[in-house]
């Protein structure tokens, strides 16, 4: 065996290491049901400006990114996209959501959607804090 470290780190080479893990995990907890999950935001000439990216797995939703460009905030467009996430987590069987913030972005915003703390890292990055924050899905 060797080792090699590299910051060229591609979706593929995510997929080959994930693979034995995925296998282990599986055969402790059974399948995942792993999906992703993505909606994009589309200006009117086809470009996308914005949206929100995750998944679903072993019943839970995580966002991983939810992105409105400062042009659109305060529009509502932030509780589009987690109402259409949120809403198919329900179809593919999901009873909770979590999701992580920095304290500078919109910890507020979430947990007027019903999200709690549970958990937060200081100094990331350096000077702030990166919250956790769950939630139960109403079926």
């Amino acid at each position: 065996m060797q080792l090699e470290l590299t910051d060229q780190a591609t979706e593929d080479l995510r997929s080959e290491i994930l693979a034995p893990l995925r296998a282990y995990n599986e055969a402790r907890a059974g399948p995942s049901g792993h999906r992703p999950l993505a909606i994009l935001m589309r200006d009117d000439a086809g470009a996308i400006v914005g949206g929100l990216w995750g998944q679903t797995g072993y019943g839970w939703l995580f966002t991983q990114l939810l992105a409105v460009p400062d042009r659109l905030r305060g529009g509502g467009w932030g509780n589009r996209l987690m109402d259409m996430a949120e809403a198919e987590a329900r179809a593919r069987g999901c009873h909770s959501a979590w999701l992580d913030t920095f304290e500078f972005q919109a910890r507020g915003f979430y947990e007027k959607r019903g999200y709690a703390c549970f958990g937060e890292l200081a100094d990331y990055p350096p000077g702030f804090r990166r919250f956790f924050l769950q939630k139960r899905l109403e079926a």
